[in-house]
């Protein structure tokens, strides 16, 4: 798997804009993606020293529509920590 394929998206919540402050940023990432392979990623797309990842299953919600129910996709959730020393990323530098 290439990098971008790893980080689908990031992840804009209350809870993830306050975690910026402490370096922790939040990304949608791909289901077979292990920590090793999402910190690969996050190094080389945005150029910063990942200390840590932390991975997190999230289940589907439970969706109506008129008498049709089902559910949304299930996914997958990565909080990247980075070093003391290492820059910000830049697209989120604007949220906090």
């Amino acid at each position: 798997m290439e990098a971008r394929d790893i980080i689908l998206a990031p992840v804009i919540t209350e809870k993830a804009v306050q975690a910026l402050t402490e370096k922790k940023y939040t990304f949608r990432v791909a289901d077979g993606a292990n920590k090793i392979a999402i910190a690969k990623a996050v190094e080389e797309i945005f150029g910063v020293k990942v200390k840590k990842v932390n991975t997190i299953s999230m289940k589907g919600h439970k969706r109506r529509m008129g008498r049709n129910e089902g559910y949304t996709s299930d996914w997958k959730k990565a909080v990247v920590t980075l070093t003391a020393d290492s820059k910000t990323i830049e697209f989120f530098d604007g949220m906090f």
